[in-house]
């Protein structure tokens, strides 16, 4: 089933509304605190990547062959079940194929924002997971490659908005409902481009990249006490419909001697989605092929 987020009128969702109170993350018992204290120590959660029943929600996910729809793919082999979102009726063949549920909104936009909210919750529950895959370019909102000298108001603010702000307002509309229940996940899309390197004619890109880093760690901070965690995974060259011919050249150029697979970032994506990763958060996870780390090409 497929239905369009902005063509509805409900009532505009309390995107800022937060648990009223903090709840124990304990899934097993506790064990006593240290020095005799009153308050328990929460046990970990078991360690499954097991999602049965959990909703989940992964934006982005309008390619076949792009990481959002790999995702996807495997949280529902998890359990999970699922709702993609992209900007256009594309995201419709992607739910047919994987059996989940598809929408169309533009995450830029706040009130599109807050429909969808509704009507995943209307449609499947409360999100539990929810995977900030949207930016990069679109056929709707094309990437944009000019030196800061040449790059316009427009230009810097509509790669913000697609990268950055797509992830802000999204984690902003579920995080109330997750701390309220006392378990979520977050992972946020990054890139290496940004947080750990940088190209010429990609600054405002690396900027919304370096941000996304920031919100993950802030908001990590911010839901800890809440039983929900939120990191972040940083692609290097990954291989997919939109790669041009120079990145998948670099790609060749990686200590792997290849570029990624949406796959092999999924499988990042999904195990820090799952309750096996209970102790991580405010991470960023960078899945490039060990290219960030070594001193010299030496292939």
């Amino acid at each position: 089933m497929a239905i369009d987020a902005s063509a509805g009128s409900r009532p505009k969702r309390d995107a800022s509304r937060r648990g009223a109170a903090r709840r124990s993350r304990a899934t097993g018992g506790s064990l006593a605190a240290p020095g005799g204290q009153d308050e328990p120590v929460p046990l970990p959660e078991p360690v499954t990547m097991r999602l049965d029943g959990r909703v989940a929600l992964v934006t982005g996910a309008g390619s076949p062959d792009g990481i959002g729809y790999a995702t996807a793919r495997r949280l529902a082999d998890l359990g999970a079940r699922v709702a993609i979102v992209s900007t256009t009726r594309r995201i419709h063949e992607r739910a047919a194929e994987l059996g989940v549920i598809g929408f169309v909104a533009d995450l830029t936009d706040e009130s599109e924002v807050g429909a969808l909210a509704d009507a995943v919750a209307e449609q499947l529950g409360d999100v539990e997971v929810l995977v900030n895959n949207a930016g990069l370019a679109s056929r709707a909102s094309p990437e944009v490659l000019r030196p800061v000298v040449q790059l316009s108001y427009e230009e810097w603010h509509g790669e913000i908005d697609r990268n950055l702000t797509t992830a802000f307002l999204c984690s902003r509309a579920f995080i109330g409902g997750m701390a309220e229940r006392g378990w979520g996940r977050i992972v946020n899309l990054a890139a290496t481009a940004g947080p750990v390197n940088a190209l010429p004619t990609e600054a405002a890109y690396a900027a919304a990249k370096a941000g996304v880093v920031g919100l993950t760690r802030a908001l990590a901070m911010e839901m800890i006490a809440d039983g929900v965690t939120v990191n972040a995974v940083a692609p290097g060259t990954i291989h997919t419909a939109a790669s041009t011919m120079a990145e998948l050249k670099q790609g060749l150029g990686t200590p792997v001697g290849r570029p990624g697979t949406p796959d092999e970032v999924a499988a990042s994506i999904a195990f820090l989605c799952s309750p096996a990763a209970s102790y991580i958060t405010g991470q960023m996870l960078v899945v490039d092929g060990g290219n960030s780390v070594r001193e010299a090409q030496f292939r």
